[in-house]
Order: structure tokens, then C-alpha cells, then sequence
């Protein structure tokens, strides 16, 4: 639900960007007289502020909890700011005398929404085609230099479901080691990769000694 969710406000963007510029070529071959353009400024000016406040808000919680789809909703509610933004440069252009600069700045504006369109969506979509960021790869190897016993990774795979983040480690230990020693090597790891990386909700950690090797997995990786 999370990467559907992420998908609908990407395509609700997508669609303000759209309806947008529409309106921008439109009033480029249709100008209409702008009246109250004082009254016009204003509001467009309050429509910013308050989106951008909430937009800073929910993208700043939603990096905290680790939801694309809240990310992705900032940003929408960034988009409804850009348009206020516009509606007041707009009113401000023609004021000065310009009646051509509303739909103008309305065409930038839109020009701007496509980007955020671009952003959002690449976000969403590697999530939902099991992306990750490579630092968080480096962030589980760097975790597996702290723990004593533990000679290199072998491989690290990760991806996210929800909020939560799953991964599968091998690492290559000294010989064979009994099963009590391998448990606390673990565990160890665990500790270690939730430490660097909080939003680690499952961890598999497979040992592997250095006499023996691991159906499946390349000793050389």
C-alpha cells in the first residue's frame, strides 16, 4: 500500500503539472483581464507560505520514518506552493504592466512541476522495483569492520518493505566456527547495522568459515 500510495500522488502531481501549463498556453492565446490584483498577491503569497510549511514538514517526517509516499506528498503539497508562488508573480508582472507575465510565469512554474514530477517519481519507483541506496549497502559493510571475528562480507542484500528495511549478510569467518560462536557473531552484527541503520527491521546474517564454502555464493565477491 505504501508504493501505491507513492504512485497516486506522484500521478496527482503529474496531473497539477499537466492542468498547468494547459492553463498557461491557453491564456497566452486568450488573455483575460486580471482584476484585484492586489487582493490576488496577497492570497497567492498566503497559498505559498502555508504550502511550503507543510510541504518542509511532511518531507522532513517522512524521511524520519522512511515513507516514499509521505516524501512524494510534500512534494505535492510543494507544487500547490510553486502555484500560489505563481499566481502572485503573475499578478505582480501585470501590475507592472506586463499582462503577459501570468501566463508566463505560469508556463516556468509548470516547467518546475515536471522536475518535481521527475523526483518524486524516480524516488517511488526504485523503491517499488526494490532499489536501494548504495550507501546503505556501504553503511551494513562498514558495520561488519566493528565486530571482531569477522574477516570481509561476502555479499549484502537489502530492500524495503513499508517503512522497513530487510537484509541478508554473509560474512566469512575463521575456519569452521561452532554454532554458539557464529550465533554471537550475528547478533553482534545485528546490533552493529541497526546501530548505523535504524530503519533495519528483519536481518538474516549467514556465516561462512573460510574451510568451507557456501552453496550458491561466489568465495571471491
Amino acid at each position: 500500500m505504501e508504493d501505491l500510495a507513492g504512485i497516486a500522488i506522484v500521478l496527482v502531481i503529474l496531473f497539477s503539472a499537466l492542468v498547468a501549463g494547459y492553463q498557461s498556453i491557453d491564456r497566452l492565446f486568450n488573455p483575460q483581464p486580471i482584476t484585484c490584483l492586489g487582493w490576488l498577491a496577497l492570497a497567492g503569497l498566503i497559498g505559498f507560505v502555508g504550502n511550503e510549511l507543510v510541504a518542509v514538514f511532511r518531507i522532513r517526517v517522512g524521511r524520519e520514518i522512511n515513507s516514499a509516499a509521505l516524501v512524494a506528498d510534500g512534494y505535492h503539497a510543494r507544487t500547490d506552493g510553486l502555484m500560489s508562488l505563481a499566481v502572485m508573480a503573475g499578478a505582480i508582472g501585470v501590475g507592472l504592466g506586463f499582462p503577459l507575465a501570468d501566463p508566463v510565469v505560469g508556463l516556468l512554474i509548470t516547467l518546475a512541476i515536471f522536475g518535481i514530477v521527475w523526483q518524486s517519481a524516480k524516488a517511488v519507483l526504485t523503491r517499488m522495483l526494490d532499489g536501494i541506496d548504495p550507501a546503505i549497502i556501504g553503511e551494513i559493510r562498514h558495520a561488519a569492520t566493528h565486530v571482531s571475528g569477522i574477516q570481509r562480507v561476502l555479499d549484502v542484500k537489502a530492500r524495503w518493505l513499508g517503512h522497513k528495511l530487510h537484509a541478508d549478510v554473509a560474512i566469512l569467518v575463521d575456519s569452521t566456527p561452532p554454532v554458539a560462536q557464529a550465533d554471537e557473531l550475528g547478533k553482534k552484527l545485528k546490533q552493529g547495522m541497526v546501530t548505523h541503520i535504524p530503519a533495519l527491521s528483519v536481518i538474516t546474517v549467514r556465516c561462512q568459515g573460510t574451510n568451507e564454502v557456501l552453496p550458491g555464493l561466489d568465495n571471491q565477491t
